[in-house]
Formats: structure tokens, C-alpha cells, sequence
């Protein structure tokens, strides 16, 4: 993969994505080890973020000092692209000055313009249509979980049309994985995204599904998981309407039990699952909630892997990284 994108998992074949989800556990291993492992010793990166981040940020950086490598952060006022500077024309001089770019924000067209134009490796660290590097690091935690990715039960539940829900899809199409969308059918991914992770399956063994019931979605399943009901970006307006449409399928203790014993609860942060964030304050005195997409119950509970998946985040965009790079 040296010289390649990261754009979208539909641009990666089923055998890199293994290769990818393998160097990020031997990454990992050296990390937990302290086994020096400076690949990129003396490249730079520079990550473009038009939307903020916790867990992406931190994980470029950390990853990019693994690696041996400077890192420049420009956040949403930090450059001029799209504003003063077109987007082929801020990819040119960058990839003139860095040896990759992140890109994380809004349309998927700018990702691919970066690609286009840069001449380096562009990684996509979130558009509002997919998040790559996210699935990457919830499958290498499910690998750590059950073993192995093929034939593993993934119920995603709540707004599906959007990056998680459509990443998600295509990843586990590719991996040989049983998906499910559990929520409205409004809700329900684009039809020829669908349509095309469909003929994936057929090649892979993947099944997908598509369901409004949730106790009946959620049955045998391995992974039942969960984001945000409304994404960055969006007006507080849809608070309303989300809440009203997607509440019935909050996770909830009951729905996890439903699943079985051996069902995990995933989320690729951050959650309303308290009253510990000002959103979260905001949305019960508007709404008077305490949680929203998970309950606290679930969220704090032994079955919760949330944090082994924030953390792979970082393992895995490294190893995104030093495929394309070393």
C-alpha cells in the first residue's frame, strides 16, 4: 500500500484490510513492549481538521512520534483551504512540504480532491459520508474480543444513513461479516451504497440486513453498537425529531440481554449516556432524558469495550500510516 490513499474503505480490497488489521496488532505488541519501532523516522504529516476531535487527533499525533515523524496540527481557523485557497491548490503546496495529510470534515469530495491533487498519501480521518480509520479500530477490537472477524454478528442501531452507519456496512461486507441496521427505515443507508456493499457480500459470504425491530434485529448478536443521534455539523433543530424517532432504539440493558451473554457493546465516542456534558444537560432540560443513544447501565457495564476501541484508534491509524509511507 506505499503511496496509496486511505479514503474509504470501498477503495481497499478484503486482503488489505486484513494486512492493515495485522500490522496494527504487531504495532500494538512493540507499543505494550516498549519495542522502539520508528518507521517513518524523519517523515512529516500535517492533519487538516475542519471538525474537532479527541480521539483522532491524539491518535495522528501519538502515532505520528511513534513513528519517528513531525506532525503539524491546523485545525478549523488554521488554513486557508476552501476559503482563500482552493482545495487543489492547498493539496499541491502541501504535499510539496509534508510526506502525508490527514483530512478530517465534511464532504467526502474533499478528501478525494486532496487525493487527487497531493502527490503524497491523504488519509481520511472523518468526511460525513465515511470514517475509515473508525472501522479499522473497531474491528481490530472485536478480533481481540472473539477471535476472528468472519461470520461475527454486528447490529448497528439508530441513524444509519451517515459515516458509522455506512462505514460499518461496507467494512463487515468486505470481512465476511453479518451487518444489521436496526432502526426507521428513513434511517436505513443510501440504496446504492446498499446495492453495492450487496454485490461485496455475495463475493465474501457477508450477510446483510436491514431492521425496524429491535429486540428481533439484536438476537445472537455479537456486537451491538451505537453513535451519536445527531452529527457534527447538523442544526440543533433535528434534537427534536431524533429524539422521538430513535429513542425506541437507545441501548438499553434490556436489549443487550436480549442479545445474549456473550453480546459487547460498542461506541465510537463521544456518548450521551449522563448528565456529565453539557449537551447532555442541555438535551434534559430541553427534553427532560437522561441519556440518549445508551444508558449509563450499558455504557459503564462489563459488556461496554468502548475504551480497548479508543485506544486502538491509535494502533490502527498507525498502521494506515506506516503501510503507506514506509
Amino acid at each position: 500500500m506505499k503511496g496509496k490513499n486511505f479514503l474509504k474503505l470501498l477503495d481497499l480490497t478484503s486482503a488489505e484490510m486484513t494486512a492493515l488489521l495485522a500490522l496494527s496488532a504487531d504495532l500494538k505488541a512493540k507499543k505494550k513492549a516498549g519495542i522502539p519501532h520508528r518507521l517513518c523516522e524523519g517523515k512529516n504529516v500535517v492533519l487538516l481538521f475542519e471538525k474537532d476531535s479527541t480521539r483522532t487527533r491524539c491518535a495522528f499525533e501519538v502515532a505520528a512520534s511513534d513513528l519517528g515523524m513531525g506532525c503539524t496540527y491546523l485545525g478549523p481557523t488554521g488554513s486557508q483551504m476552501g476559503k482563500k485557497e482552493s482545495i487543489a491548490d492547498t493539496a499541491r503546496v502541501l504535499g510539496r512540504m509534508y510526506d502525508g495529510i490527514e483530512y478530517r470534515g465534511f464532504g467526502q469530495q474533499i478528501v478525494e480532491d486532496l487525493g487527487k491533487y497531493a502527490g503524497v498519501p491523504v488519509w481520511n480521518g472523518l468526511t460525513n459520508e465515511f470514517h475509515p480509520t473508525q472501522i479499522l479500530a473497531d474491528f481490530l477490537t472485536i478480533q481481540e474480543h472473539f477471535g476472528e472477524l468472519k461470520g461475527k454478528k454486528l447490529v448497528y442501531m439508530g441513524d444509519a444513513r451517515f459515516n458509522m452507519g455506512n462505514s460499518l456496512m461496507v467494512g463487515c461486507a468486505k470481512m465476511g461479516m453479518h451487518f444489521v441496521a436496526c432502526a426507521p427505515e428513513k434511517y436505513f443507508p443510501e440504496k446504492a451504497l446498499i446495492e453495492t456493499c450487496q454485490a461485496i457480500a455475495k463475493e465474501t459470504g457477508a450477510t446483510l440486513e436491514f431492521i425496524t425491530e429491535p429486540t428481533e434485529a439484536v438476537k445472537n448478536a455479537h456486537v451491538i453498537y451505537t453513535d451519536v443521534w445527531v452529527s457534527m455539523g447538523e442544526p440543533d433543530s433535528v434534537w427534536e425529531e431524533r429524539i422521538s424517532e430513535l429513542t425506541p432504539y437507545r441501548v438499553t440493558a434490556q436489549l443487550m440481554t436480549a442479545a445474549g451473554e456473550q453480546c459487547k457493546f460498542m461506541h465510537c465516542l463521544p456518548a450521551f449516556h449522563d448528565l456529565n456534558t453539557a449537551i447532555g444537560k442541555d438535551i434534559f432540560q430541553k427534553f427532560g432524558i437522561d441519556c440518549m443513544e445508551v444508558t449509563d447501565e450499558v455504557f459503564e457495564s462489563d459488556a461496554s469495550i468502548v475504551f480497548d476501541e479508543a485506544e486502538n484508534r491509535m494502533h490502527t491509524i498507525k498502521a494506515v500510516m506506516a503501510a503507506t509511507l514506509a
